[in-house]
């Protein structure tokens, strides 16, 4: 499938099908993470694997809504000793650590779409609640979660999938 394709088939699942998924394609999704660029190649990148019906699911289920039945759930976190620190910036104190876990993510849900699974970038939620519920190391500061799983019978893209500005609202030459 063309790149421009896959990126237009992509779309915000909120309905899960139970189907477990299988674990030659998670092993897949999770290359496609470890293999995706960081800022100097520092990979500060920590993926935390969270299934449907262990107790991790349920602390994390407890902690935000945003799960949507989904077999998996991929808690997209960095490491904040390992995370690239911008040493020349004087303005605002800046790490790459969201950065590089959004390259992440943004791969692992094309390689998820690309195996005929859908995917949803969750970020509405409290970040300290998801670290206590699931009981993250010191060092280790949450991004993102991808639900990860099988579209369920009749999801479909959201009104606003289809909706793009043109190209010169967002890009301008200088």
């Amino acid at each position: 499938m063309a790149f421009l394709d896959l990126a237009r088939e992509r779309f915000s699942v909120r309905s899960f099908a139970p189907t477990p998924v299988e674990e030659d394609k998670l092993a897949l999704i999770l290359e496609a993470g470890r293999i995706a660029p960081t800022a100097a190649n520092k990979q500060p990148q920590r993926i935390f694997v969270v299934r449907a019906g262990s107790e991790a699911m349920d602390r994390l289920c407890s902690a935000t809504r945003m799960i949507y039945d989904a077999p998996i759930a991929l808690v997209v976190c960095w490491d904040t000793e390992a995370v690239w620190h911008n040493k020349r910036e004087t303005w605002h104190h800046y790490t790459s650590g969201d950065m590089d876990c959004s390259i992440v993510a943004t791969h692992m849900m094309l390689q998820a779409t690309e195996l005929g699974l859908g995917t949803l970038w969750v970020r509405g939620f409290n970040a300290r609640n998801i670290h206590e519920a699931l009981e993250l190391g010191d060092t280790i500061e949450v991004s993102c979660i991808i639900d990860v799983g099988y579209a369920a019978e009749g999801c479909t893209t959201s009104p606003h999938h289809e909706i793009r500005f043109d190209l010169e609202h967002s890009v301008s030459t200088l």
